[in-house]
């Protein structure tokens, strides 16, 4: 299996400074305090992390459902991820995941069971068991 890297520099103090992160080749960019406090341009790690996850759960939700043998058409999931002040420090405290899919031929029950399996069982998730990890799994009508 591949090994994925990336890499990131901070320059200055932490309000003033400036950083560049480089991600494979999909982004070589800026982060700063204030696009990772407030508002600003460029990324940050919880931004990463949103959508490591959410690109995670989608591809192991849909191995689920061809697993359980069904063939989703669309699996759409966004991940919110809690940045908050927790003590002396920071941390992030959960992640939000809505999954929207499209799925012929299932029922609700069993597509709730599979999103959660998902849930559990991605890679990204296992590597964030520390955080509390919400997931709220819509199945959109489907024409079969």
């Amino acid at each position: 299996m591949p090994i994925r890297h990336a890499e990131a520099e901070w320059k200055g103090n932490l309000t003033e400074g400036q950083g560049h992160m480089k991600i494979g080749t999909s982004y070589d960019g800026p982060f700063s305090f204030k696009s990772r406090m407030e508002q600003g341009p460029g990324t940050n790690p919880e931004e990463l992390i949103a959508a490591a996850h959410s690109g995670c759960f989608s591809m192991a939700l849909s191995a689920g459902l061809a697993k359980a043998g069904f063939s989703p058409r669309r699996v759409h999931t966004t991940a919110a991820v809690h940045f908050d002040k927790v003590g002396d420090g920071f941390a992030i405290t959960s992640i939000d995941l809505n999954t929207d899919a499209e799925v012929p031929g299932i029922d609700n029950a069993k597509f709730q069971e599979l999103a959660e399996s998902a849930k559990k069982g991605c890679p990204v998730s296992k590597a964030l068991a520390g955080t509390t990890i919400n997931l709220k799994a819509t199945l959109a009508s489907a024409a079969d």
